[in-house]
């Protein structure tokens, strides 16, 4: 759904608990690292980003292939609330609109709201667009091995 159908820059009028359940999704860059499995290091809470995909991301387009009923194959994925936002913002990308709007910084350029195409994500080069491999292929204890840095 496009900025303009949700009212002009309302991520910038409305705080994140003030906005509607289409302009909460429409923040969401599509970009899909937050799908991206992570490997947190349990003495410091550092996280590592790895290049290994949920089994539900679509790596040409970075979207979930199943959204709206993932928690039936993806029981412990995570439903982001303005409510929860505090406990995971520390793992989300450093690009992620809602990361972003919570720590109190403005969208980047590219963001689809701005640029007004969901393609503008892709070619700014910040998706994992055709970069992921599937974690049905890759053992876990071999997910060190496949640690990225995250695309920006």
């Amino acid at each position: 759904m496009s900025g303009a159908k949700l009212g002009h820059k309302f991520w910038e009028r409305k705080t994140l608990d003030q906005m509607t359940a289409p302009e909460w999704e429409a923040l969401c860059d599509g970009c899909g690292k937050c799908c991206l499995n992570k490997l947190e290091d349990e003495d410091t809470g550092e996280v590592a980003l790895t290049r290994i995909a949920c089994r539900l991301l679509d790596d040409a387009t970075c979207r979930c292939v199943h959204y709206e009923n993932r928690h039936q194959f993806v029981p412990d994925c995570i439903v982001l609330k303005p409510s929860n936002l505090d406990t995971h913002a520390y793992w989300m990308p450093q690009t992620c609109a809602y990361r972003l709007l919570w720590e109190g910084k403005p969208l980047p350029d590219w963001h689809p709201l701005l640029s007004g195409t969901s393609q503008s994500v892709h070619d700014a080069g910040v998706s994992v667009q055709n970069r992921t491999l599937s974690e049905f292929d890759i053992p876990e204890e071999d997910w060190e091995e496949h640690i990225i840095e995250e695309p920006t």
